[in-house]
């Protein structure tokens, strides 16, 4: 019941092989954010894109490339989460931001528009267009849902070469919504949901981290003059999950009790969140994972 191939050329393994021997500057990626935060946000004209102008429609996007896309998953949201938006939190900003940082700090090519902007994509589980993207990310996932085409086009991209990277969902409610979502997808009798540990070379590919960072929306960060646990003592402690396929490749990634992808939203919107969050915490992580998914 949990495994099924890929349909022949959709193979997201196929077109990950691209990036296998991809060369990572440290020397630049270690000092870039420290050089000059100031101008690192005034770079890109101090403005925001604004949700109402994203040009990303699901349902029609077949966009193809070598070059990374950072592909955010349109989902069905059927609950609710305090400060989240469901599948459109984070977005657009957050893929912007992060693709211009990852060219900038490592060799990985992304996909431009013909302008020179960063070109994101919008996927939905059930379209094809899913497998052209061997990297997709998931934001307020403990409000998503999936139905069973969902469910059977998502575990055949996974088992076939594909990656998910789910974040920014807070307390034992929504982990529990999202295990029963991703379980559906994978059975865990064979699939299992596990800390991963901090030795694992997720944590030090590029940047040497040693902690999973709790990193909070900037609205409450605001609000609560400095607090990070969104949720109070019930979210105290962010922890970072994976699942790993039957050949021991970690197919799916999990920040719970953090919102590593507003550090990227937000890095131009506050000099003191940027330098406390955006710099030491969201951005290195996010590298991390993306450099990790791509080159294994």
């Amino acid at each position: 019941m949990y495994e099924s191939s890929c349909p022949s050329g959709r193979t997201p393994q196929r077109r990950a092989v691209r990036f296998q021997r991809i060369g990572i500057l440290l020397a630049v990626a270690s000092v870039a954010f420290a050089a000059n935060p100031v101008d690192a946000q005034g770079r890109y004209g101090g403005r925001r894109w604004g949700r109402g102008e994203s040009e990303h429609t699901p349902g029609i996007n077949d966009y193809k490339t070598d070059k990374f896309t950072f592909a955010t998953v349109h989902y069905h949201q059927v609950r609710t989460e305090k400060m989240g938006l469901g599948w459109i939190t984070d977005f657009p900003d957050a893929g912007h931001f992060f693709m211009l940082r990852l060219a900038e700090l490592t060799t990985i090519d992304i996909a431009r528009r013909p302008d020179g902007e960063p070109r994101q994509v919008v996927v939905k589980l059930d379209e094809p267009s899913l497998f052209n993207y061997p990297f997709i990310f998931m934001s307020d996932v403990g409000t998503a849902e999936f139905n069973d085409e969902e469910v059977v086009n998502l575990r055949r991209y996974l088992l076939n070469g594909g990656f998910l990277y789910a974040d920014d969902f807070w307390g034992d409610f929504a982990m529990v919504n999202w295990q029963t979502e991703i379980e559906k997808v994978l059975d865990p009798r064979v699939y299992k949901i596990r800390d991963i540990p901090l030795d694992h070379p997720i944590f030090s590919i590029v940047f040497k981290i040693t902690e999973v960072p709790q990193v909070p929306s900037i609205q409450f960060w605001d609000e609560s003059r400095g607090a990070t646990s969104e949720r109070g003592l019930g979210s105290a402690k962010a922890s970072m999950k994976g699942i790993w396929d039957k050949n021991g490749r970690l197919i799916v990634v999990m920040t719970h009790n953090t919102d590593i992808a507003d550090g990227w939203e937000r890095e131009i919107d506050n000099i003191e969140f940027f330098n406390e969050f955006s710099i030491k915490k969201s951005y290195p992580l996010g590298i991390n994972i993306v450099v990790y998914a791509m080159t294994h």
